[in-house]
């Protein structure tokens, strides 16, 4: 038998039965040895991989002619007489004559000279080719070089698109969401420009970013332009047991450990703010006796705390933790200056400072007094004084839970976004003080019963008049102060709801934008994420979940998978060759994007 009646032989077993191997090949042509029909079956499949770049359609008897006439045209549109480094074509016939499509026959094509001069492709006929994307029946079409200006994407990447290339209709299918497929075309088509639907929600719309891997720099262009505030960058220290230590007592979400932290951590704060509560009762307080300088004894309170104090001993287990807490968060923090200018690290100092003074106190009032009685009376008078604004430096432990709380932190943002707005409200309320106050003052100036003995005293019932508060203590007796009652009230009104919204306004930003973030991370949308046609274990396994009309001839396109799976290793080495006897810049295939497995065009 001839080679070429072999070849042919071969290729109508190809396009006869897709669903071979080379064991099987070898059965149908006893006499033929194994390597021989090796190299036969390979470059009768890159033959096809290069027509199907030209004509996308199925290998039936009628496009045979039109494929090989459009790569003869192809190779004589650049004045070349052939390539020994293309695989060789044959016609069907074996004969030298035209084919039915009117092209030259494939025994005239074993006949022509090596190519000489091979000519690059123009820039703008690489990526000319259109390309047909169906997003749930809404087909859409673009060129191939919008596409490839963003290789990083998704619809980019020539290795990532394939997965949704639907060889039946030529076509890549998306079941996305339809609107927002416009704006995503639209960021190829405008180089990097990303605009979200009005009819598109946000959440959608970011879910659409992230399956079309249009990468991070976009999402966070999008999320500047829908006004979101650009989040803070959080550096973690280099070293790695540092790194652990600060994301289980900084970051509560980021393990399981540092949740149990973080719970260890409120219970403990909300335990010191019981106890501070709790020892002020008449029940649990200790008096001692206080001598003044005329010889007489008071019974006061003991300010100093026993050792032997139940409240002492929870306050002193409670310390240690703060404290711990602390010094294994500066000792882990990536910059110390930064975490010393921290405001909640300067709140949880302030929260420690207190007990180590009270501390120092138990200790020096635990020695003998031997200084005189007045000396004595107006140091103890003095350190009372001093250990009551001590004691009241603990309640800032309460802010320690904002570290802990969303809702604290949203209501600290909106405080720090609305400064200006309380600035003015705090305005406002000064100039109708000042104002109120002295016109209520000399409207009851004649008055015997007046409450209001000077402007300064009026201070505190303009302030009350103003926020609505009233509380009766002091009130305007006369017809004329009642009149400046009235309208210190109604102003107070209007300057109070004026800057109020504005405040509101940005509570409703901060907290929509806390939640939205939280539904955009606990959401997990369901969506076609490969193509029915890919081979292995995916593709079966989609194919088993999906209801298909035309799954006959899915497994006709699969036919020829078997041989490639079969023969992965053998291709790879006769396309390492083929690459080696190519000139750099000068194949004309380079722009056909096959699948070695599948052998599934990229068109």
């Amino acid at each position: 038998m001839s080679t070429d009646n072999l070849v042919q032989r071969v290729d109508q077993a190809i396009r006869g039965n897709r669903r071979f191997t080379i064991s099987g090949m070898s059965d149908l042509f006893p006499k033929t040895s194994r390597s021989s029909l090796d190299t036969i079956v390979s470059e009768r499949l890159e033959y096809h991989k290069l027509c199907a770049k030209w004509v996308p359609k199925p290998w039936f008897d009628d496009h045979k002619a039109q494929r090989i006439g459009t790569v003869l045209t192809f190779l004589q549109r650049y004045n070349h007489d052939g390539d020994e480094s293309l695989p060789k074509l044959h016609g069907e016939d074996g004969g030298g004559g035209p084919t039915e499509g009117g092209g030259v026959g494939g025994a005239q094509m074993l006949s022509m000279p090596p190519l000489c001069n091979f000519e690059p492709i123009p820039h703008d006929h690489d990526y000319c080719e259109r390309v047909v994307i169906n997003v749930s029946g809404l087909r859409f079409e673009t060129q191939l070089r919008t596409l490839n200006q963003f290789p990083d994407t998704l619809l980019g990447d020539p290795a990532r698109r394939i997965r949704y290339f639907d060889p039946l209709r030529n076509e890549y299918f998306f079941d996305r969401n339809r609107p927002s497929f416009d704006a995503i075309l639209y960021y190829y088509q405008s180089g990097g420009r990303l605009r979200r639907p009005v009819n598109v929600p946000l959440d959608v719309f970011a879910e659409e970013i992230k399956f079309y891997e249009l990468g991070e720099m976009a999402f966070n262009k999008f999320r500047e332009d829908e006004g979101f505030i650009k989040e803070e960058e959080r550096p973690l220290p280099k070293h790695e047991l540092q790194r652990k230590l600060w994301l289980l007592f900084e970051y509560p979400e980021s393990s399981q450990g540092a949740r149990v932290i973080a719970i260890v951590s409120v219970v403990v704060i909300l335990l010191s703010i019981f106890i501070f509560c709790l020892e002020t009762l008449p029940e649990f307080k200790h008096y001692r006796l206080f001598n003044t300088t005329n010889n007489m004894t008071r019974v006061i309170e003991d300010e100093v705390p026993r050792t032997t104090d139940p409240f002492f001993i929870i306050e002193t287990c409670c310390i240690i933790w703060f404290t711990f807490e602390l010094l294994v968060r500066f000792l882990a923090c990536p910059s110390k200056m930064a975490f010393c200018r921290d405001a909640m690290n300067s709140i949880d100092l302030m929260a420690i400072i207190p007990y180590f003074i009270t501390l120092a106190t138990v200790v020096s009032g635990q020695r003998p007094q031997e200084r005189p009685i007045n000396e004595r009376g107006n140091n103890q008078a003095m350190s009372l004084a001093i250990l009551r604004v001590i004691r009241l430096v603990r309640v800032f432990r309460i802010f320690k839970l904002s570290r802990h709380s969303k809702g604290l932190q949203i209501l600290g943002r909106t405080l720090k976004a609305s400064m200006r707005e309380l600035g003015l409200l705090i305005f406002f309320l000064f100039i109708g003080v000042i104002l109120f106050s002295s016109a209520v003052y000399y409207a009851e100036a004649d008055s015997e019963r007046s409450f209001f003995k000077s402007i300064p005293d009026a201070f505190w019932w303009a302030v009350v008049t103003m926020t609505t508060v009233g509380y009766g203590d002091m009130r305007p007796v006369g017809v004329w102060g009642k009149l400046v009652g009235s309208l210190c009230a109604i102003a107070g009104v209007l300057t109070i709801a004026l800057p109020v919204p504005v405040i509101v306004s940005n509570f409703n930003y901060f907290y929509h934008r806390e939640t939205d973030q939280e539904e955009m991370q606990s959401q997990n949308f369901n969506h076609v994420t490969s193509c029915p046609y890919l081979p292995g274990t995916v593709g079966a396994k989609l194919k088993r979940d999906s209801v298909s009309e035309s799954a006959s001839d899915i497994m006709e396109l699969e036919e020829g998978m078997l041989l490639s799976v079969e023969n992965t290793h053998m291709l790879g080495n006769y396309h390492q060759q083929q690459q080696l006897q190519k000139k750099p810049n000068c194949n004309p295939l380079h722009n056909n994007n096959i699948n070695a497995v599948s052998i599934e065009t990229d068109v």
